[in-house]
């Protein structure tokens, strides 16, 4: 048994530290607040999990709590998309410190941006040529990270999925479960900002995200898991009318077609509201093909997604209660 640190309680925070729980080891998990309503290990792992207040750009806040702690995963997720270059750095800054003052193995939940505009589904050898701000600011942290551990500093893994989808996301941080499920359980045509309805798309269940992190967070040192990127298994892509038909048929609802905003319209929105000018930089992987390629991770880790159909149930469902 081991015990490991999780910094942010989100619905990525909480499906690593269920995951963790389940296969024996115990967790420290912190957010901010300190406060996190949904326990899905609270039946079976009680005491398995310590939920505690901290904030993640405290570097001696981290370490005092990793002290001992095999992995640190950093699920954080900045409270507003808006404000990422300033929040980011010192949040990434402290966890670096952190791992390296403690010896714990660091485990970044990282996402797609730094690989920008593509032409071929993602692999983990893709480089990073990212389209804008956001993309650059996410592959710094990595390379960052990454010169570390080749310095023999810390141990270090980042893991990239697609867009989340699944119980216990939180509010704003799932174009699936918020704009498509959401509305067709509620009767409503879905209506996405960016993008294509028939453009196909990867969509990454969040509890496979938690399997993989705590997958690798268990890794010993001298695993291949460190010092290089994995991407989060992923299901075969689906078009926004597609997985809208799927969620209608497994909801038992009418079926509706996805409704998009025309470019040049969220193009002149981005004028007067900060968040469609901010989508701009990375509306391209609404509008093209965005594929990931999740193959080395399964072969390594034995690893597979949850099959599509599942996933889909289970996110109505959640998205229902």
């Amino acid at each position: 048994m081991s015990h490991h640190l999780v910094v942010g309680a989100g619905g990525v925070g909480r499906s690593t530290t269920a995951a963790l729980v389940a296969a024996g080891h115990t967790v420290t998990l912190a957010s901010r607040s300190g406060r996190v309503t949904e326990r899905p290990w609270q039946d079976a792992h009680r005491d398995a999990v310590e939920v505690v207040s901290a904030d993640a750009a405290d570097a001696t806040r981290l370490a005092s709590l990793a002290r001992g702690a095999a992995s640190i995963v950093n699920a954080v997720n900045p409270p507003s998309y808006l404000t990422w270059d300033t929040d980011w750095p010192p949040v990434a800054a402290a966890m670096l410190e952190a791992a390296e003052s403690t010896g714990a193995g660091l485990v970044i939940i990282g996402n797609l941006y730094g690989y920008g505009r593509v032409e071929a589904p993602m692999t983990e050898e893709d480089p990073m040529r990212p389209a804008g701000h956001k993309g650059a600011l996410r592959a710094d942290m990595w390379t960052e990270a990454l010169a570390r551990h080749r310095a023999g500093r810390i141990r270090v893994t980042e893991l990239r999925s697609s867009d989340y989808f699944g119980p216990g996301t939180t509010p704003r941080t799932s174009y699936l479960n918020d704009i498509v499920v959401d509305a067709l359980l509620a009767g409503r045509t879905p209506f996405v900002p960016v993008g294509r309805a028939d453009a196909p798309h990867s969509w990454t269940y969040v509890p496979d995200v938690g399997a993989t992190a705590a997958r690798i967070a268990l890794e010993d040192a001298d695993s291949v898991a460190w010092g290089r990127a994995w991407h989060v298994p992923t299901s075969a892509p689906r078009t926004f009318d597609e997985a809208a038909q799927d969620v209608a048929r497994i909801a038992g609802v009418r079926a509706r077609r996805v409704r998009v905003l025309p470019r040049p319209l969220g193009t002149a929105a981005g004028l007067v509201v900060p968040f469609m000018r901010e989508v701009r930089e990375t509306r391209h992987q609404f509008e093209r093909p965005f594929v990931l390629d999740t193959t080395r991770t399964e072969r390594t880790f034995g690893l597979a997604p949850t099959p599509w159909e599942d996933a889909l149930a289970a996110t109505v469902a959640a998205r229902r209660a």
